[in-house]
């Protein structure tokens, strides 16, 4: 019960690694908010974590507005008197296409939920954990952010801002007894991955991983509760890839 009674937020829990993440945390024992746009989804979410014994709630929350993450932590801070874990997995895959049909609108609203919204939350809930003693933050990167893809150049370049982001708040918050690390999945069997490839082109895509197939949902998750727990006490400022070895130099 490596998270037993942590105040556990997790952001993009509707579905795909943030759904696998929450369900985990709870088996885990924490107490799990979560928080995205979908609330049908939100409650399929919550309804599984307590078939299995878990305790959970959700918000619905339009992570590409300050005011709504701000209040976001300050109700669970109000609910729960703290603030311990958070992983910040809300993205979006945007508009996938070449770099010559992308204009500043696609760039900006891929960056305001994979950049920006990161950015706010990692404030707030910094603010509420400096409160409380200290926490754990991890953000969902990409292996995009160090590779790319024939129309990946705004979602790449939105994940690389989040390592960069990442870094300088794991040196920062460092002082406050707060983690701040990044799990960056590979080739993961979610909605997004499909939204980019398509059926077809995530089977062949899966295929070119040296392990032989694509990953799943819980193989992220079970990394995500390990650094958000205090097995990973001395771990802070990491991106981690879960990649299946698809980014080893010279594999292909």
């Amino acid at each position: 019960m490596k998270l037993k009674d942590k105040v556990t937020l997790i952001t993009g829990a509707s579905s795909g690694i943030g759904k696998a993440t929450a369900i985990e945390a709870a088996r885990q024992g924490a107490i799990v908010v979560i928080a995205s746009r979908r609330e049908k989804e939100n409650k399929e979410t919550i309804a599984e974590i307590e078939k299995e014994g878990g305790i959970g709630h959700y918000h619905i929350v339009d992570l590409s507005i300050e005011d709504e993450i701000e209040g976001l932590i300050a109700s669970i801070v109000a609910r729960f008197g703290r603030l311990d874990c958070a992983y910040n997995n809300a993205g979006t895959i945007g508009a996938w296409k070449p770099l010559i049909e992308q204009n500043g609108e696609d760039f900006q609203s891929t960056f305001d939920i994979n950049s920006k919204a990161v950015f706010l939350c990692i404030k707030y809930q910094a603010l509420a954990m400096m409160k409380s003693g200290g926490g754990s933050i991890v953000n969902c990167s990409s292996w995009l952010s160090r590779g790319a893809l024939i129309g990946s150049s705004v979602y790449s370049s939105s994940k690389a801002s989040v390592d960069g982001l990442m870094r300088a708040a794991a040196l920062e918050l460092s002082q406050n007894s707060i983690r701040v690390n990044n799990v960056a999945p590979g080739g993961i069997a979610t909605e997004m991955t499909v939204e980019a490839l398509g059926e077809e082109g995530t089977k062949e895509f899966g295929s070119t991983h040296p392990i032989g197939r694509i990953g799943q949902p819980n193989e992220v998750s079970k990394l995500v509760t390990w650094l958000l727990s205090d097995e990973a006490s001395f771990i802070t400022g990491e991106s981690i890839l879960v990649d299946g070895g698809y980014t080893i130099p010279g594999q292909r």
